[in-house]
Formats: C-alpha cells, sequence, structure tokens
C-alpha cells in the first residue's frame, strides 16, 4: 500500500504553525511529514524561514506515529556535513525509528548566504554530496572520526549521541545524473515530479533495485479553479521556471523579478489547482503505478486545515486509510471538507 504525507512549507508558515499541523496530519492518517530546510524563502510574499531543526524538534513532541523526514537539507555549504550528522542523530533520538534524513544538493538561495559562492556545476555539486554522505555515515558509525577529502575536512569529530536505529538517507534527484547518484550512495530516492518516469528506472539500475522510491507533487486544493490559480502564482510561481533556474538564482527578489515573467495559467500547468479531490487521486495512482511506494503532497496556500480535513475525509481512503477521529469525537480542525 502506498504512503502519503503531507509538507511542512517552512517558507510560508510560522513554527507554531507547523508543529500543529504536523499533529493535524497525523490525526489524518498521513503516514510521514517533510520539512523543508531554507535559509531564505523562496519570495518575500512568503514571509517565513524559519530553522527546520527546531521545527523537527517541536514535531517530535507533538506527534508519535508520523515518520519525519528533511525534505530536503543540503549538506554542502550553509551546513558542515558534519553539522548535519550531529542534527540528524539527536532528532533521531527524539522520535526512535521514525526520523528520516533527506539529503540534496540544494540552490543557490540558501547556499551562497554563508561565502557568496554556489557551484553552478552539477557534477561538482553531486561530487560534494557523495563525499559529504560518506562524512555523515562515518560520523555514524562512532568513536572519534578524522577526514581530510577533496572538500571537506574532520579533525576530532564524534558524534556521542546516536541513535539506535540510525536514520535512513534519503536523496534528492532531479534528473537522470542524479538519480544515478542516489542509486550509489542512497537508502532510499526522493523525487520532484520533473522527470518520474525516467529518475526512478535510473535510480533503480544505479543501485536502488528495492529501495523505496518517493515523489512530491505539489496541490493548491481552493474552492474554484481561478481561485486556487492566483493563490498558486502568488505562493508558488517557482513551480513555472524551467531548467536550472531554481537552483542557481541567488535572492527573493530575483524569484520576484521571474513571476513577472509567468502567468497564473504557467504556474497551474505545474501545480494541479482545483476543489476536484479526485484529479489528486488520480495524480496519485499514476505516481503509484509508477513504481513510488511513497507520495508526498504538498499544498499551496493559506487552506492547509481544510486540506488536511479532505485528506482524511476523501483522498486517504481511496487508498485503503481510514484512521479514526480524535478520542474527542469532533473534527480535527473547524470547517468541512469542501
Amino acid at each position: 500500500m502506498v504512503e502519503i504525507g503531507y509538507k511542512l512549507f517552512t517558507e510560508s508558515h510560522s513554527a507554531p504553525e507547523l508543529v500543529n499541523n504536523a499533529r493535524l496530519a497525523e490525526d489524518a492518517g498521513f503516514s510521514f511529514v517533510s520539512v523543508t530546510d531554507h535559509y531564505l524563502p523562496w519570495i518575500s510574499n512568503h514571509g517565513r524561514a524559519g530553522f527546520a531543526w527546531c521545527t523537527i524538534g517541536g514535531v517530535s513532541q507533538a506527534t508519535s506515529r508520523v515518520r519525519v523526514t528533511t525534505g530536503v537539507t543540503c549538506p554542502l555549504i550553509r551546513y558542515h556535513p558534519a553539522i548535519v550528522a550531529q542534527a540528524a542523530a539527536t532528532a533521531a533520538t527524539m522520535m526512535p525509528g521514525r526520523f528520516e534524513l533527506g539529503l540534496g544538493t540544494g540552490e543557490s538561495l540558501n547556499e551562497h548566504i554563508v561565502n557568496g559562492v554556489f557551484p553552478t556545476s552539477e557534477p561538482v555539486r553531486l561530487d560534494m554530496l557523495r563525499e559529504a554522505v560518506n562524512i555523515i555515515r562515518l560520523l555514524w558509525k562512532g568513536g572519534m572520526q578524522d577526514y581530510s577529502g577533496v572538500y571537506y575536512t574532520l579533525d576530532n569529530a564524534r558524534i556521542y549521541e546516536l541513535p539506535d536505529p540510525l536514520p535512513q538517507i534519503r536523496i534528492s534527484a532531479e534528473g537522470p545524473m542524479s538519480a544515478e547518484v542516489a542509486g550509489e550512495i542512497g537508502d532510499a530516492l526522493i523525487h520532484f515530479e520533473q522527470k518520474p518516469e525516467e529518475v526512478i528506472e535510473t535510480f533503480r539500475a544505479s543501485g536502488g533495485e528495492g529501495k523505496s522510491c518517493m515523489i512530491e507533487t505539489v496541490v493548491c486544493y481552493g474552492r474554484s479553479v481561478d481561485e486556487a490559480k492566483r493563490t498558486a502564482y502568488e505562493w508558488f510561481p517557482m513551480a513555472a521556471n524551467k531548467g536550472e533556474l531554481n537552483w542557481i538564482v541567488p535572492t527573493p527578489t530575483h524569484f520576484e523579478q521571474l513571476q513577472q515573467m509567468v502567468t497564473p495559467d504557467d504556474v497551474a500547468k505545474n501545480v494541479l489547482c482545483g476543489p476536484d479531490p479526485q484529479k489528486i487521486i488520480e495524480k496519485v495512482g499514476k505516481f503509484v503505478d509508477m513504481g513510488y511506494d511513497s507520495v508526498l503532497i504538498h499544498q499551496v496556500g493559506p487552506e492547509q486545515q481544510e486540506f488536511i480535513n479532505l485528506a482524511h475525509d476523501v483522498i486517504l481512503p481511496e487508498f485503503g486509510i481510514k484512521p479514526p477521529r480524535p478520542e474527542s469525537g469532533g473534527r480535527m480542525v473547524p470547517g468541512p471538507a469542501r
């Protein structure tokens, strides 16, 4: 049976809101939640970019069943891999067996802030990711560790608080080059819907056979298609950007300039917009048919609680997920599922 997850988008919601939504998502029956890890929001309209690891700590205490993953953390520049290894180990001790470390090569938006330089070469970024994952796994072995590599150094490093079990490492892949690396170094895959069939095939052929494959899809549930299109344009215009723009553009101001070059209809080509849950169900079903065992749904806009209700009442039951209502006997959150 497919597992369906809920996105905690740190760029658009405060940490207390995210923690509360994680609890509601668990009550609704979602199998996991994924927390974005940004230093800057994509656009100023988002107005948020809280520290993901503080939010993860809050989620660990507000939930008891859902898995929690970073979606995704970049261990290349803003964070040294040793810091990511320590943060993930601590998070995993707070929710044994429920934490998973999602890693990727990041974006200039977040990574350039500490030294002004973000590698524009994808092969270089992937080489850095390989080395970063090696360091994380080395430190998770325990004991004092030293390391001298092409990009990173460790000197008398040790993580004293290691969880049992250790977290899985899920690697993000946008295309075949990164999918090949994900198959080599990752315990699992996460893909963001660019080339779903090509990516999953490459991942499996490169060492990922039998490993979990997750895909993230973006939706904007609203009262009408037109209203949802407007919301998606205001909240997630990056969906219409082509090529590698989202990885190399350095500031929210630049993304706002790009927003002026696209329309709500352009965004809606990549964000499923409107009130019809059947379209979401059909989309999730297509990913399951491709072989993805986990589907992460990112609901864009302010109507998070309404979407969670809709998922509980309509979407999740279509995939055999029928969690009980809370003990109080009432709705999880106010308002009907439209």
